[in-house]
């Protein structure tokens, strides 16, 4: 199973960018997809949620500027990111529960993140 997180990129502040988190492999079954973010010389924290059955939470930071959502038939989660402040910068990493077959455990795997730069 693999996860590949894509999107990054430069943004004005202000701007709008959306990414993307693909999982692959042997799947059987996903469960909650979660966004990540580091900031240089900061800790990982949190910033979305979504559960199989679309249920989402986010980070009272990008509240009303986030939208995170996913496509169950392509095994994909998005972060549709819009008015995007300096403080938004930061390596994004998606991360997902996920059994790759009906016996087996439900295991939480990682994507390598991708970068997102907000500068004008």
């Amino acid at each position: 199973v693999q996860l590949q997180a894509s999107g990054g990129g430069l943004v004005q502040p202000g701007g709008s960018l959306r990414l993307s988190c693909a999982a692959s492999g042997r799947i059987f079954s996903i469960n909650d997809m979660d966004w990540h973010r580091q900031a240089p010389g900061k800790q990982r924290e949190w910033v979305a949620g979504i559960n199989s059955s679309g249920g989402t939470s986010l980070r009272d930071a990008v509240k009303g500027r986030f939208t995170i959502s996913r496509d169950n038939a392509k095994s994909t989660m998005y972060l549709q990111m819009d008015s995007v402040k300096p403080e938004d910068a930061a390596v994004y990493y998606c991360s997902a529960q996920i059994r790759p077959s009906s016996g087996t455990a439900w295991r939480n795997y990682w994507g390598q993140g991708t970068l997102v730069t907000v500068s004008s």
